[in-house]
């Protein structure tokens, strides 16, 4: 009879304590990546939707004259390989059984004697075309345009309960039917059917629709009931998990930003929406970008920020406005978006097919890194963002926001390269070459984007600070107690209501999450007076997850920053290696010099580095300052 020794009961009951710990408190280390990392998203999706270009009008032949049109232009072998079909494509879900039906008459080949319409001829054209295949839903028993079209042709016939589409109460047997069945790829979830069927709105009070108590608000985050709404999105993950064994589905969230959603998002879907519709106008344009572009360390390979579809092809971004096209897409791509094609490309002028089909630009967007570009520069009018690319290059947008020409100054600092040595830039959209050294003097014109890669020597000969690789960085907690809207994002008067009403107000929450090379709150990283160009500003209680790609050390100088109101309260900070504590620092309030912290992590894979306080007043923002990995 085997025997238990004393030492292994020992570390038993440790390890059963560590695991209570961790489930009592979401400060203890885990071990763990916990970002999303299921389904298929290691770089962000690209394709084609046909909302921005048919809205609800779609049929066989704009989806397959579309894929097809991908695949003539090139651009599908570019990268651009979803072709989505949203909204509109429903005729009713049968009552007897819950199956959903298809409207054949606008998908012929969906047709079959004896048998209910089946997409799987559409899917099977596509991907013998060597394309993807993505369809739409909701997570409510209604979608988006029976909640807001201004009429109902497009939309499903028949009584209250065939018109009941959404995934709400059919979840595992319509995603059953979408991948398992239809052989689809990719959904979209939409929430409006979780918003827009109270009790007390006109289509429910007029007995089209039956009420469903709202769950979502857009204005107010705490009017929603986030632990519901991520309690459905973790039903939908189970079903795909299910009906897709080898692993290969993608799954878009699509609730506009609301739910406080910016924040949690990366661990429930592939991409996140971050923000409401896009539409072709360059305020509405801010305001989508504004609402990803400072969330880099919520976004990773296989969980991206979602600003919404590209609307090249329209308005402000039509082919009499290249200068916007172009800035469009390099900002999308600096960021990680998803590049996803609005427009009919059955009749796409070929100077919308070049911007498209910009083989450098797509490769910032798709860099395998998985890194967000960084803000370097910051003001109303002009930006500059800076990303680190996976052979140690850096991709560099200097983005003119207003419609006047503007000098700008780019310098070494920006790229975190030594300013003594030559820096190398090729212009992503012209393939003009230059190189400087310090600082090179630049000129836009009104909403121009000048795009480049740079190749210079990095500030740092034994490593990478964390703020150049945000990819590997996730705030698994980012110590928001009471999630507030973010006051920076650019509020435009091209919204859905135009100018009625009384304009656009703060509505995407995630105002004081963590950020790169910034205090929470947008302030500048200075502890007691000193000032630093680098490091992670986040509050206290919080933690992170730091992936390590084969550095040996870690270092930081850490404290609380100065930017803090409350003066009182210390933090602590520890860095964790798979779990185990390596280094601890003394309790550091506002007005006490920073101070060093440095582990071995050699052979570790996961650092978690923990910030923890008091609970007080107000947050505590605090600062791993120089927070950087090293090789020796």
């Amino acid at each position: 009879m085997k025997t238990v020794s004393g030492a292994m009961i020992a570390l038993f009951a440790l390890a059963t304590a560590t695991t209570a710990q961790a489930k009592d408190d979401p400060l203890a280390p885990t071990s763990r990546w916990s970002a999303y990392s299921a389904g298929r998203a290691q770089t962000p999706p690209m394709g084609w939707s046909s909302w921005n270009a048919f809205a609800t009008d779609i049929d066989e032949d704009k989806i397959l004259g579309s894929a097809q049109a991908l695949v003539r232009d090139g651009l599908a072998a570019k990268g651009y390989r979803y072709v989505n079909i949203d909204d509109g494509w429903w005729a009713q879900r049968r009552v007897a059984d819950g199956q959903l039906l298809i409207r054949s008459t606008r998908w012929p080949s969906t047709v079959k004697a004896g048998a209910d319409p089946s997409f799987r001829p559409v899917t099977d054209r596509l991907h013998a075309m060597g394309l993807k295949a993505g369809i739409y839903s909701d997570l409510g028993r209604n979608t988006c345009s029976q909640a807001y079209s201004p009429d109902d042709t497009d939309l499903p016939k028949g009584s209250v309960a065939e018109r009941e589409v959404g995934l709400y109460g059919h979840i595992d047997q319509d995603i059953g039917l979408y991948f398992a069945k239809w052989g689809f790829d990719f959904i979209k979830v939409d929430g409006c059917g979780l918003r827009a069927f109270g009790a007390d709105s006109e289509k429910v009070v007029s007995a089209k629709y039956r009420a469903l108590p709202p769950i979502l608000n857009m204005e107010f985050v705490a009017r929603s009931n986030i632990p519901a709404v991520q309690s459905l999105f973790r039903q939908i993950n189970a079903a795909l998990v299910r009906d897709n064994p080898d692993g290969d589905y993608l799954l878009s969230l699509c609730i506009w930003g609301a739910a406080n959603v910016r924040s949690w998002g990366k661990d429930f879907g592939n991409i996140s929406r971050t923000s409401d519709d896009i539409n072709p106008n360059w305020g509405r344009m801010l305001t989508n970008f504004d609402s990803a572009a400072k969330r880099a360390l919520y976004a990773h390979p296989g969980s991206w920020n979602d600003p919404d579809m590209l609307y090249i092809g329209k308005g402000d971004f039509d082919a009499a406005h290249l200068t916007e096209a172009r800035s469009h897409l390099s900002m999308w791509a600096m960021i990680n978006a998803p590049l996803m094609i609005g427009m009919d490309l059955r009749t796409a002028p070929k100077a919308l097919l070049d911007v498209f089909g910009n083989a450098e630009v797509i490769a910032v967007d798709q860099d395998p890194a998985g890194n967000q570009a960084v803000v370097a520069f910051d003001s109303d009018e002009l930006q500059i963002f800076v990303k680190t690319l996976s052979n140690g290059d850096k991709a560099v947008a200097v983005f003119n926001r207003g419609g006047v020409p503007i000098d700008v100054d780019l310098t070494a600092a920006h790229m975190k390269f030594r300013n003594a040595t030559d820096i190398a830039l090729v212009d992503l959209w012209t393939g003009a070459r230059r190189s400087f050294r310090d600082t090179v003097k630049l000129h836009l014109d009104g909403h121009q984007t000048l795009l480049f890669r740079a190749h210079g020597t990095h500030g740092l000969d034994n490593g990478l600070y964390l703020s150049e690789q945000p990819g590997n960085v996730n705030p698994a907690v980012d110590g928001v107690v009471q999630p507030a809207p973010d006051p920076t994002i650019h509020r435009s008067a091209s919204g859905w209501q135009g100018t009625r009403g009384s304009g656009e107000r703060p509505i995407y929450a995630g105002w004081g999450g963590a950020q790169p090379d910034s205090a929470p709150y947008g302030e500048a990283l200075e502890i007691d007076g000193k000032m630093f160009g680098t490091g992670i500003g986040v509050l206290a209680n919080s933690r992170l997850e730091v992936r390590n790609t084969g550095y040996r050390r870690f270092t930081a100088t850490v404290g609380v920053n100065d930017s803090a109101r409350d003066t009182d309260r210390a933090a602590t900070f520890t860095v964790y290696g798979d779990g185990k504590p390596l280094a601890t620092s003394r309790a550091v309030k506002w007005g006490q010099a920073g101070q060093p912290i440095t582990a071995d992590v050699t052979g570790v894979k996961i650092i978690e580095l923990v910030a923890r306080a008091d609970t007080g007043a107000a947050p505590l923002p605090v600062t791993w300052a120089d927070a950087a990995l090293l090789t020796r």
